[in-house]
């Protein structure tokens, strides 16, 4: 009768100390996890401002050149920056078509769960479950298709 005692009070204390540790473990997860994304969106910021500097003192100097080398660095830049746009646009066509398959994808994903949930119980099983995956693929398909900007727009 006793020992019965000692290890319920063991368990529930188990318990507690579980439930606390891993109360821990979330909330120095989730302080680590954010410090490494406000850190990382904090040095892409400085590349880019760096980025800017270093080009807008770069045409200053390319400005100061007597001759053709000003002209032909120039015309340099201007291709890069063409490819650079291109890039950017061919990057913008690759995110529409993942929100459009992601869509489709999901859509799939839940139709498919609702019927196999439905086929093993019938109207007693949980197959609108797949109602979930539906309601997830619809608006990204939704939003691939008719509200991101097509790659040609500009």
């Amino acid at each position: 009768m006793v020992s019965s005692g000692l290890s319920m009070l063991l368990t529930e204390d188990y318990r507690a100390v579980a439930g606390g540790a891993l109360f821990l473990f979330l909330s120095v997860l989730m302080i680590s996890v954010f410090t490494f994304v406000s850190i990382a969106v904090w040095t892409e910021a400085r590349r880019k401002e760096r980025e800017a500097y270093y080009k807008a003192e770069s045409l200053r100097r390319i400005a100061e050149i007597p001759g053709e080398g000003g002209k032909y660095v120039i015309e340099m830049m201007r291709e890069e920056e063409r490819i650079r746009q291109e890039r950017e646009r061919s990057q913008r066509g690759k995110s529409r078509e993942g929100f459009i398959v992601g869509g489709m994808v999901n859509i799939g994903i839940g139709v498919g769960l609702g019927i196999f949930l439905y086929s093993l119980g019938g109207h007693d099983s949980p197959y609108l479950v797949g109602a979930i995956m539906v309601f997830i693929g619809l608006p990204l398909l939704i939003y691939g298709l008719f509200m991101l900007p097509k790659p040609s727009d500009r």
